[in-house]
């Protein structure tokens, strides 16, 4: 009887390589690097908003603090940040800033008044936002602003203005603004830059703008003021889709560049046939 030797077929054996691009590589850790650093800076915002609604609610647990005509240093100024404050004095209405792109509470376009009040007792000045008064139909037509004439007790929230302030448009020059003001005109402003408007003064101006409460009867318009703690719960929920989205980049990459390969099996059976 004669015996017939055959080789078997070679196993297909396969494998999982990772075996990413370089390049891939380095879109992807940037990319990531940038979500996370998004999402650190959405939980930033976040974190600071918290620390100003603490700070808020341990001043409203103490007695106003009164305000004299002492012109105040700008870390004096800095430490009274969500103060509860009172000043007695006059409104001036001839240095008036309308601060442009305010919403109120219904999401409706308007302006923010600020007016100077003149410290009873001395020539310092403190700003004083009144409130919101609605967009007119035209911008070219500025609303008709209403001031007590008699002096006044001004009560209301400390706030010291960010002075980093960031404008689309160049805006006017000082000679021009004390020219409007000269005549009688309101001064329309992106931001409220506190160091510009006491270079365009001839008074002292402290470091500070008072908002005027809701309830105060000096002088107001709409007064719904936001919590300090407003939107938070939107900062985290940005925060943490930008950290999902790192992390599915990241899944990505790894699902992406593990590649399946195949090879023969070296060990090779023989068959005997007879």
């Amino acid at each position: 009887m004669q015996t017939t030797h055959t080789t078997a077929p070679a196993a297909v054996v396969r494998r999982y390589r990772f075996r990413p691009n370089w390049w891939v590589t380095l879109a992807t850790l940037l990319a990531i690097a940038g979500m996370i650093k998004l999402g650190l800076w959405q939980a930033g915002k976040a974190e600071e908003k918290l620390a100003l609604q603490a700070s808020y609610d341990n001043w409203h647990k103490q007695p106003p603090v009164s305000l004299s005509a002492r012109l105040l240093a700008a870390a004096e100024a800095a430490s009274l940040h969500y103060a509860r404050v009172r000043v007695a004095g006059t409104y001036e209405t001839g240095e008036q800033v309308l601060l442009d792109n305010q919403v109120d509470a219904q999401g409706r376009a308007g302006y923010h008044v600020i007016t100077p009040l003149r410290i009873a007792g001395g020539e310092t000045r403190v700003l004083v936002n009144r409130g919101w008064m609605p967009l007119g139909k035209d911008r070219s037509a500025l609303p008709q602003i209403t001031t007590p004439q008699a002096a006044v007790e001004v009560s209301g929230l400390a706030v010291v203005p960010s002075t980093k302030t960031f404008v689309l448009a160049q805006p006017e020059s000082l000679a021009a603004l004390q020219q409007s003001w000269r005549q009688g005109g309101l001064s329309v402003w992106q931001v409220l830059d506190m160091g510009r408007y006491a270079q365009a003064v001839p008074y002292p101006l402290q470091p500070l703008v008072i908002r005027l409460e809701a309830d105060s009867g000096a002088g107001g318009f709409v007064r719904d003021w936001p919590r300090p703690d407003a939107r938070v719960e939107k900062h985290l929920g940005y925060a943490y889709q930008w950290y999902g989205m790192a992390a599915a980049l990241l899944v990505f990459y790894g699902v992406v560049n593990f590649k399946k390969t195949t090879a023969t099996d070296p060990d090779q059976t023989e068959k005997e046939v007879a």
